[in-house]
C-alpha cells in the first residue's frame, strides 16, 4: 500500500509531524492491504522451501518481503492443510519448516507453472499510481542542476541553455550531429540533473501474471535507512537510465516471456518510467527506424502504452519518460513531421571549433594528469589536422589515451612529445590519413 498526498494524508502528516517522501512505499500491516490472493503467497512459500529444504517463517517472510505478522498466519494455514510441518522451534515464537511429501508436489505444481519465488508482487493499480505520484514531469531541473550533472565534461557553447527547457518538458528529443561529440555522454548525463530518487516494485501482479520490473542493468539502486515501516517489496532507485542502441529489437519493446521459467520480464520502456530512455545511434537499428516509430506514436502523444501479457491480456501502462532519440543523421532524413511534431526539441550538437578543442584537450590532460602544452597541441593540430581532418570531441580523450598506452610500451612517462602524438595519430586514425609521419 502506497502513501500518496491527499487532503488525509496530508493531514495526518500535520498531526504527526512527519513527512514521508513522495511515492514512499508503506509496510502493509494485513493481507489485504497488498490486494494479493493468499494462494499466491502460498505459492512463493512453497517454492522457497522446495529450494531451500528447511527456512524459518521469518527466513521465508524476508525472502518474500512480507511481514512475519502476514506470513505466519499463511504459515499455519498451510501447516493444517498436510502442506509443511515443523522441524523444530526457532527463536521468537517461530519455527523451522519444512515441506510434507503433499507439500513438495504441490510446490512442483507450482514452479511447473511459473518459477518466480522472489519478493511477492505489487499490485498493478498500485504501481500505476507511484508512477503517476513520481512523474518526471513533476521535476523541474534548474541551471545550478544542469551545471553540476555536467560539471565533469566540456560541454559545447550554449548547449546547457538549449538541453534545460527540453529536459523540463519531460517529453522527448533529438539529439544529432557528427559521430564522436559527444551526444551519447550528453544524453547519459541528463538523469543526473534530477536530483530525486523514485521508488519502483521489484515485481507487479497483473491480471494474474507476475511481470519482473527492477533490473540491476537499468536501475541503480540508492542506500539509505528505510526504517521499519518501510515495504521492502519496492526499492529507491535513481531515476533510470536505460540505452539501447543497434541491438534494440521490436520484440524488446514489449513484455518477455520465459517459457522455460514461466516469468515474465519488463519491456524496456516500462522500466525506463520516471527516467530517461536513451535510443543511441538512432536510424542504425537491425529493424527499420520507421516501424520503431510508428510504435512510438501513441505513447509521445497520450503519455501511455499498450501491451500484451502472455495471457492475452491487453492492459495500457504509463509512458513516463524522457525519450532521447541520439541520431549522426538529420532528424528530417529519418521521420516525417508528423512524428517531429512529437518530438518538440531538435539540438544539433556541433563538433568543436579550435578554441574549443584546445580547451577539450586541456580538461582531458588534468583528467590523466598529463602535463598540458600548448606548444605541443598547435603542433598536434598543424600537422594532422589542418586541412585534413575536422575536429571531435572524443577526439582529445582517445589520443591521449594512446600516448598513454605507448609510453606504458616503452617505458617512458606519459608526456606530450612530437613522437608520441605522432603514433597516437598513426594508430588512432590511418596511415594513408595522415599528413606527415615522424615516429
Amino acid at each position: 500500500m502506497l502513501s500518496y498526498p491527499d487532503e488525509t494524508l496530508q493531514a495526518a502528516e500535520e498531526d504527526s509531524q512527519t513527512t514521508l517522501p513522495k511515492g514512499y512505499p508503506s509496510l502493509p500491516t494485513q493481507l489485504e492491504d497488498t490486494g494479493l490472493p493468499d494462494v499466491l503467497i502460498e505459492d512463493l512459500l512453497l517454492k522457497n522451501l522446495l529450494a531451500k529444504g528447511t527456512l524459518t517463517g521469518r527466513e521465508m517472510a524476508e525472502t518474500i518481503c512480507l511481514p512475519f505478522k502476514i506470513v505466519h498466519p499463511i504459515l499455519t494455514n498451510l501447516k493444517n492443510k498436510m502442506m509443511l510441518t515443523h522441524r523444530t522451534t526457532a527463536s521468537l515464537g517461530d519455527f523451522y519448516y519444512v515441506l510434507t511429501e503433499q507439500g513438495k508436489q504441490q510446490a512442483v505444481l507450482s514452479k511447473e507453472y511459473c518459477a518466480y519465488s522472489g519478493a511477492a508482487p505489487v499490485v498493478f493499480k498500485d504501481y500505476i499510481d507511484s508512477v503517476h505520484s513520481q512523474s518526471i514531469r513533476h521535476e523541474l531541473p534548474r541551471v545550478e542542476d544542469l551545471k553540476r550533472a555536467f560539471s565533469d565534461i566540456v560541454t559545447p557553447e550554449g548547449v546547457l541553455e538549449t538541453l534545460g527547457p527540453a529536459i523540463n518538458s519531460g517529453r522527448g528529443l533529438f539529439l544529432f550531429g557528427e559521430p564522436g561529440n559527444g551526444k551519447t555522454t550528453l544524453a547519459e548525463r541528463i538523469r543526473d540533473c534530477f536530483s530525486e530518487g523514485i521508488y519502483i516494485p521489484r515485481a507487479v501482479w497483473v491480471d494474474g501474471e507476475i511481470v519482473q520490473l527492477f533490473d540491476p542493468q537499468s536501475h541503480e539502486v540508492l542506500d539509505e535507512d528505510q526504517g521499519e515501516k518501510f515495504d521492502t517489496r519496492w526499492v529507491k532507485i535513481k531515476r533510470p537510465l536505460v540505452v539501447v542502441g543497434g541491438e534494440l529489437t521490436m520484440d524488446s519493446l514489449e513484455i518477455k516471456y520465459d517459457p522455460v521459467y514461466r516469468v515474465s520480464e519488463a519491456p524496456l520502456q516500462m522500466k525506463a518510467n520516471g527516467g530517461t530512455f536513451l535510443i543511441d545511434d538512432f536510424g542504425r537499428q537491425r529493424i527499420d527506424h520507421r516501424d520503431l516509430l510508428n510504435r512510438w506514436i501513441v505513447p509521445l502523444e497520450k503519455r501511455y502504452d499498450f501491451l500484451i501479457l502472455p495471457n492475452g491480456k491487453k492492459i495500457q501502462v504509463p509512458f513516463d519518460q524522457l525519450i532521447i532519440f541520439s541520431t549522426n543523421l538529420n532528424p528530417k532524413e529519418l521521420v516525417d513531421d508528423a512524428f517531429l511534431r512529437r518530438i518538440p526539441y531538435k539540438i544539433e550538437v556541433h563538433s568543436p571549433d579550435e578554441m574549443q578543442f584546445r580547451k577539450l584537450f586541456q580538461f582531458q590532460c588534468a583528467r590523466v594528469g598529463i602535463a598540458y602544452d600548448d606548444t605541443m597541441v598547435s603542433y598536434l593540430i598543424n600537422q594532422h589536422y589542418q586541412g585534413v581532418r575536422g575536429f571531435r570531441a572524443c577526439h582529445a580523450r582517445d589520443i591521449l589515451d594512446q600516448v598513454i598506452n605507448a609510453s606504458a610500451y616503452f617505458g617512458v612517462k606519459p608526456t606530450l612529445s612530437q613522437q608520441l602524438l605522432d603514433l597516437a595519430c598513426k594508430n588512432y586514425f590511418s596511415a594513408m590519413a595522415c599528413s606527415s609521419d615522424n615516429t
